[in-house]
């Protein structure tokens, strides 16, 4: 590890040099990929050389404690090494959590695709209350967010939605919703009062540029059509609507909010990239299955990963086993703690395996 953040320095140093020179200066495009390269450098540099001032004072706390002979001066050295030894152990952790390997997609913006399951129209709007709280959880963090695609119902649910959400770290932190959501509530139409179960798919993709997913324009078929809303009432009467069907790997996607025909097609295609890589990315892990079992994270959408129970205010999330009474906080967008508390126990995952 020494090693290894040794070389982290010698070119956290190099790209000073580099970002100062004049011939660098000149070339807008090379200073700013240099500058974010020393940007991801910095954190790390900096926790190294707090490290490596903390290993001198705890060399130099030993030597004096092996001269020392005033009993008040050995208590005070003592207390002292005890508070370095912490300090370096810390750091220590810092740094290994910061020498993690990244996923690439992390700083990418998402595509959230809410879908309901089980339990009809309730189920529908439970992706509507989902829908929601992704919106204001974005906003809260100055995220853009669009409905790029939607499938209402008359009274006010979804079978089917797609928000975008542009931030940079979307990914970073909405990856780990994807997942099967469980309702428990009394519906409004019941009127014994009898709690109901039921659920809504979610499925986070991050979204990706056309360098990175190549589409054969070959192996498209796009379909026309006009778009409808709830009760296939007709919206218009053009072929705005808009099909496509990834022909190789059976994707199909959709886009009709637009009344442009070619802003739904480009929405679409949009969403086609991300699932076109969800795919690789589901088949990589699939791969990697048995070498890497994490829980969390896996983007398994069959799994049941967390329940919303309306009587208690009350929210589980069965990966970690947490269980917050702040339903009402969180369907308002306070996921934070959820996130924070999923991405550590990943992290925490992650350090096992790497020490395996």
């Amino acid at each position: 590890m020494l090693d290894k953040l040794d070389n982290i320095t010698k070119r956290y140093h190099e790209l000073e040099q580099l970002l100062s020179d004049p011939k660098t200066l000149e070339n807008r495009e090379a200073w700013m990929q240099l500058s974010k390269e020393m940007a991801s450098l910095a954190p790390l540099n900096e926790l190294y050389q707090e490290y490596l001032q903390v290993s001198k004072e705890l060399d130099d706390a030993a030597d004096m404690l092996k001269t020392a002979e005033d009993a008040e001066m050995l208590d005070f050295l003592r207390e002292e090494e005890s508070s370095l030894n912490t300090r370096q152990q810390d750091l220590e952790a810092k740094i290994k959590e910061l020498l993690l390997p990244k996923d690439p997609y992390d700083e990418k913006g998402v595509f959230i695709e809410i879908r309901a399951g089980t339990g009809g129209e309730e189920a529908a709007l439970f992706a509507a209350d989902l829908l929601k709280m992704y919106v204001r959880y974005a906003e809260g963090r100055n995220y853009k967010t669009e409905i790029v695609d939607s499938h209402p119902t008359d009274i006010g649910g979804y079978k089917e939605v797609i928000l975008g959400v542009d931030g940079k770290g979307a990914y970073s932190r909405l990856k780990y919703e994807s997942g099967v959501h469980r309702v428990q509530r009394v519906p409004s139409t019941e009127s014994s009062g009898r709690v109901h179960t039921s659920a809504a798919t979610v499925a986070v993709l991050p979204e990706v540029e056309d360098i990175e997913i190549e589409i054969n324009q070959t192996d498209l078929r796009i379909d026309t059509f006009c778009a409808t809303g709830p009760g296939g009432q007709s919206v218009n009467t053009t072929q705005s609507a808009v099909r496509i069907t990834h022909e190789p790997s059976g994707i199909v996607v959709s886009c009709q909010d637009e009344k442009s025909q070619l802003q739904n097609k480009e929405k679409a295609l949009r969403i086609l990239r991300s699932r076109l890589l969800d795919k690789y990315m589901s088949e990589q892990n699939a791969e990697l299955a048995e070498t890497r079992k994490t829980m969390i994270g896996s983007g398994d959408r069959s799994e049941r990963i967390r329940t919303y129970n309306y009587p208690q205010n009350r929210v589980t999330d069965h990966r970690i086993g947490l269980t917050l009474h702040k339903m009402d906080l969180i369907l308002a967008g306070d996921l934070d703690d959820i996130i924070e508390q999923l991405a550590a126990q990943e992290r925490s995952e992650i350090l096992e395996q790497n020490q395996a």
